[in-house]
């Protein structure tokens, strides 16, 4: 069967990619004169993550940076441990969080490229809850709070998975009632799996009409699910087979499987409360294969992941998604002409659209300075300060594992600012 982006690719695919194909080389294809990152500014990279482990700001992190295939810094810093006992290590394996989010939207774009899920499919095709899903519209009654429950004005679609504009929320994000909707709905109580997290999110309203906003939530986690239904196998077991052995992503998985990858895990600070919860709720449900955070994973894994969307979809010789659907998955689907607003927690960012699983650059934005990078940049980070960069520019990719929720809002932006600083080069 033909792709069905070979259909639709006019309409999907092109939209927008002129100004973008014209800015930068193919992907997996240098420029020209690709600056080549200067050995002076990289000392500056390391002279900051020393400062910040001797500061106790940071246990430990792991950076590299990645041009034309191989390293080209590549360093560890602090320890594994809180308690300074084990030296960070290539090997380190880190939580991605939301680093999980672009490996399950290729992971549907690749079901999507093969015929067996269309970007149009109504979410109730696969899980029928979600035919009897409302919107909330917060409102007022007797002068008081009152969630109001109205139907969509259409379905929700996987689209709106890929691109979170199915209006699920997480339950620290919308407005007050929404937000205390989620709270109560306890829907980490128990045990659960994939299937059972995407029935109880069926039973709350969304947070917006679908299609009409941008909002950050639990979209991956449920098209994770779908994944599980098309596929007839648990999310995991279709990575591993599709992606990860492929990849030679070893290390990459939702549970520690061994004592000596549970050695090997990056543990946080215990003042970092956010992150000492998260992962304690992480190891009280390991049947819960999160597509939308809950994968662990190495710096090295990662890189082979990034280094595919680097090259457009491929790897070794070895296809993972169509050119139609790697275009799709990166060209701004939230644009000019999408009808999508943007949420105030617009993580994406100053100068960034958002395609299917990505944040794309398809401008400089309007800070000042303008924040570093290429137009046609990808990128997505997580809650624990992960973080990943593709530049097709620069032939580059860069990465940054670290595990922290209080530092991440000033490290992660100073490690980008340093990474391009070494190129001396922004858009």
């Amino acid at each position: 069967m033909p792709s069905p982006f070979v259909l639709i690719s006019r309409r999907e695919v092109l939209r927008g990619l002129g100004a973008m194909l014209a800015m930068s080389p193919l992907p997996g294809q240098a420029a020209p004169s690709v600056p080549v990152p200067n050995p002076d500014k990289l000392a500056r990279l390391t002279a900051f993550f020393d400062h910040e482990i001797a500061a106790r700001k940071l246990p430990g992190a792991v950076v590299l940076i990645q041009q034309h295939g191989k390293p080209v810094y590549q360093r560890c810093f602090g320890w594994r441990t809180a308690a300074r006992r084990h030296a960070m290590t290539p090997d380190t394996i880190f939580a991605l969080h939301s680093m999980t989010k672009p490996i399950t939207s290729v992971a549907a774009m690749m079901l999507i490229d093969e015929g067996r899920l269309a970007l149009h499919d109504a979410l109730s095709k696969y899980i029928p809850a979600f035919a009897r899903v409302k919107v909330g519209i917060e409102t007022t009654r007797h002068g008081k709070p009152a969630l109001k429950l109205v139907a969509p004005h259409r379905p929700v679609t996987i689209e709106d998975l890929l691109r979170h504009t199915s209006g699920i929320t997480y339950e620290y994000i919308g407005g007050e009632l929404i937000m205390a909707a989620y709270q109560q709905a306890h829907l980490f109580a128990g045990r659960f799996d994939n299937a059972v997290f995407a029935d109880r999110i069926a039973r709350l309203p969304l947070a917006r009409q679908p299609g009409t906003l941008w909002r950050y939530g639990h979209s991956t986690d449920v098209l994770g699910r779908v994944i599980e239904i098309v596929s007839g196998e648990p999310l995991y077991a279709f990575l591993k087979q599709r992606l990860f052995d492929p990849l030679g992503m070893t290390s990459t998985g939702f549970v520690l499987r061994t004592e000596a990858e549970r050695a090997r895990m990056a543990a946080v600070f215990p003042a970092d409360t956010v992150l000492v919860e998260s992962e304690r709720q992480r190891r009280a449900h390991p049947e819960w294969q999160s597509g939308g955070g809950g994968l662990l994973s190495t710096v090295t894994d990662y890189a082979r992941f990034a280094q595919m969307l680097l090259e457009g979809g491929v790897l070794d010789g070895r296809r993972y998604l169509s050119p139609a659907a790697f275009k799709a998955m990166t060209t701004d689907q939230i644009g000019p002409g999408s009808s999508v607003e943007r949420d105030y927690f617009y993580f994406p960012g100053d100068g960034f659209g958002y395609g299917y699983g990505l944040a794309v650059r398809v401008e400089p934005g309007e800070a000042r300075p303008p924040a570093p990078g290429s137009i046609g940049e990808l990128k997505w980070d997580s809650g624990s300060g992960t973080y990943f960069g593709v530049d097709p520019k620069l032939d580059m990719i860069y990465i940054l594992m670290q595990q922290t929720e209080t530092e991440r809002g000033r490290v992660v932006p100073m490690f980008k600012k340093l990474v391009y600083d070494a190129f001396a080069v922004s858009d």
